[in-house]
């Protein structure tokens, strides 16, 4: 008998070589999909190119580096998001008022000492971290699993920022929509202003005009007013001593004024502690601004990262036609005078210094996870230092350029009213909704004016709005990546929750509220934040390693001429004393000169602040919450919460392998996503599509499993052909 008639081929023999032969069929079908679906996008493409050329434009392709999750179309979109972002209402009506108060041009000394050794490092460190990673805020902290918590902080503080952000947005909506009118309605006193509405009291004189139907009292005493007497009945008639008045309660106050409180915002119509009724009108603005940020946003960033061309642009245009404006007024030279001489004097006042540091950390938006956020959609080769140089001091060159637009118009206003700049600077809302108001009413096509400006402060409102939301999006989707495929209805979710939220404060007790919500949300926790930033970074994951992270995505040189081995010294010494130091001085001085949430020079009740105060700690309880969860979890290893997990690193294994050819560092795994380096099969880390060269974020999908997707995915991309 021969040797080969000897042999018996088993049943199970032939199953397996059957399998064997459907894998392999399966498998090239796959391919051959692959292949055919390659050159159908390619004629695609081209076909694209030639149209748009026959139609007498260019048509060009940039390829998303990471198409699971997205990357800007352009770096433009990238810079004038955050820039965007950076510049807020704060660079408007806040800086200004700041020069003002602590010494007029003295202030820039210590305001670009901060932007230097403060703010600028934090700036740059979370654009780094953010786009070597590619993810957001909650889920970029594999260098270090202990520090996931304050992550879990930031998105925290970009909630609740958004949900009274969007307020704002809507008062500005509700003022530019009263502003289509040929006349402005707080030009004069209307039938809602109260007797002390300065168009309806009339000159006197200390003998109140010799008028027998004057009295020179309210029957009080004398306090610098006359009263009309009808009847036994007396009526505030006009002001001869206006300090003497002001120290009895009766200020005279401008149309403006007296329509925000009775009309506007309704504030002097209710408190916190009697919200009074829900104002349909000012609800509706605030569903308009919902609608806008969600209609921006549906798309991702490929959506919002278009809108910003106009959100980000137009103020600085609207802002160069003020400028010429104020110019041409009369006075404008006594605001700016006032606005730029130095009193440098002013710079051994401790205060002056701690107001540059709070300004310049809260104005750049750092430690609220926006940045972190923003640069996780970048391309890993962009140059985030040259970013952050550029976006920083553009943010600050616009509060100094803000500040000769607002000035310019406290000075005529000044002139008008035959009265001091100093008594008519403000701050805040004051400043959007009272002073700006009042001095356009006297201009001539005064509606125009008060359009461009309330324009003006929507879109600086929306930049902001764009990331805050932003970024609680990719948070839940990092954290959670299946709901990526809903990512048009998680916005609408957070949307429409974040407006029912809102709602308390579309009530007239609802800007004592947000008064509330501004004062303490993103308070001295922010700067905790900042610290523990600094600290996870230098003296946890290793400030060298950090560097030589930021060299494997911008090379040698940064910022296109400054070789990065000389200049990385500059940021290592900020990121490791000079920022964390300043920060914790800092909050410790704002610890120091604490004074509780106020509103309109009243303090607020103990309650109400009660309620800021759970607001601050949900943020600080967050991180430690979270940190003692990750400390519980891991059974006693303590050593693995402050190193690299095997899944830290750039998200494409293709840059993963370039930086470990470069001798990244030990133990670096180039590809955990595949199958035999996953130890724990639950764990909710990215897996890596060998095919497709990026990851699929998802707990337990099997090689056959990633296979059947490919292939279920090249058919839907058929059949839609």
């Amino acid at each position: 008998m021969d040797s080969h008639d000897s042999q018996v081929v088993s049943p199970e023999d032939i199953s397996m070589q059957q399998r064997g032969g459907q894998e392999e069929s399966v498998e090239e079908s796959i391919s051959d999909i692959r292949q055919k679906l390659s050159r159908i996008e390619a004629n695609q493409m081209e076909l694209s190119k030639a149209l748009a050329k026959k139609k007498g434009f260019s048509l060009t392709f940039e390829e998303e580096e990471n198409p699971e999750r997205g990357n800007w179309s352009g770096k433009f979109d990238f810079f004038l998001s955050c820039l965007g972002y950076a510049v807020g209402l704060g660079n408007v009506w806040r800086f200004p008022y700041l020069c003002y108060k602590n010494g007029g041009g003295a202030f820039f000394i210590p305001y670009c000492i901060f932007l230097f050794f403060c703010g600028m490092p934090i700036f740059c460190l979370e654009l780094s971290l953010g786009q070597f990673c590619s993810s957001g805020p909650l889920s970029c902290w594999e260098f270090a699993p202990l520090f996931r918590g304050v992550g879990v902080g930031m998105v925290i503080v970009s909630g609740l920022v958004g949900i009274y952000y969007n307020i704002i947005i809507a008062w500005s909506f509700w003022y530019l929509f009263t502003s289509f009118t040929s006349k402005l309605p707080w030009s004069e006193c209307g039938s809602w202003s109260t007797e002390l509405c300065r168009e309806r009291l009339t000159p006197v004189n200390s003998t109140c005009n010799n008028d027998l139907n004057l009295r020179i009292d309210n029957g009080t005493g004398i306090n610098g007013t006359c009263w009309l007497d009808t009847n036994g009945t007396r009526t505030l008639y006009g002001i001869y001593d206006a300090e003497a008045a002001t120290a009895a309660g009766y200020s005279a106050r401008p149309a403006s004024n007296e329509y925000l409180n009775y009309v506007g915002l309704q504030d002097r119509l209710g408190s916190i502690g009697n919200m009074g009724p829900l104002r349909w009108d000012m609800s509706l603005c605030l569903l308009l601004g919902w609608i806008v940020v969600f209609a921006s946003l549906s798309k991702g960033i490929k959506s919002s990262g278009k809108v910003v061309y106009f959100t980000a642009i137009f103020p600085y245009v609207v802002l160069i036609i003020l400028l010429i404006r104020g110019l041409t007024l009369p006075g404008y030279e006594k605001g700016i005078d006032f606005y730029l001489k130095p009193d440098l004097s002013r710079l051994q006042d401790s205060t002056v210094w701690k107001d540059a540091a709070v300004q310049i950390f809260f104005s750049l938006s750092a430690s609220w996870g926006g940045l972190i956020t923003l640069a996780s959609y970048n391309r890993f080769k962009t140059d985030t230092v040259r970013d952050a140089m550029l976006v920083s001091i553009c943010n600050c060159a616009t509060s100094v350029f803000a500040g000769f637009v607002v000035f310019s118009f406290l000075g005529y206003l000044a002139t008008l009213l035959n009265t001091e700049v100093t008594n008519v600077v403000d701050s805040g809302v004051a400043l959007a909704f009272i002073v700006y108001p009042q001095a356009v009413t006297s201009l001539p096509v005064s509606p125009l004016w008060a359009i461009l400006f309330f324009v003006m402060l929507i879109t600086l409102g929306l930049d902001s709005q764009f990331t805050l939301i932003e970024t609680v999006v990719t948070a839940v989707q990092d954290k959670w990546p299946r709901t990526r495929r809903y990512k048009t209805l998680l916005i609408l979710g957070i949307s429409v929750v974040f407006f029912f939220i809102g709602l308390s404060m579309c009530t007239p007790g609802g800007p004592q509220l947000l008064t509330i919500f501004d004062d303490y949300s993103g308070g001295w926790n922010i700067m905790v934040i900042a610290i523990l930033e600094c600290v996870s970074i230098c003296y946890v994951y290793g400030v060298k390693r950090f560097c030589d992270d930021i060299e494997a995505m911008t090379g040698p040189i940064v910022a296109g001429c400054i070789p990065w081995f000389i200049f990385k010294w500059w940021w290592i010494i900020c990121w490791c004393a000079f920022t964390p130091g300043l920060v914790a001085v800092t909050m410790v001085f704002s610890w120091v000169k604490f004074s509780p949430s106020s509103y309109g020079g009243n303090v607020l009740p103990d309650w109400a602040q009660v309620i800021g105060w759970l607001l601050t700690f949900s943020v600080l309880a967050s991180i430690v919450v979270v940190s003692g969860i990750a400390v519980w979890q891991s059974r006693g290893n303590l050593r693995a919460l402050v190193q690299p997990t095997r899944y830290w690193g750039p998200a494409l294994v293709k840059f993963r392998q370039e930086v470990a050819d470069a001798g990244y560092a030990p133990g670096f795994v180039v590809d955990p996503w595949t199958e035999d380096n996953i130890e724990d099969p639950s764990n909710p880390h990215h897996k890596y599509d060998e095919d497709k060269g990026y990851q699929i974020r998802s707990s337990s999908m099997t090689k056959p499993q990633r296979c059947d997707r490919i292939a279920m995915s090249s058919f839907n991309k058929l059949d839609l052909l």
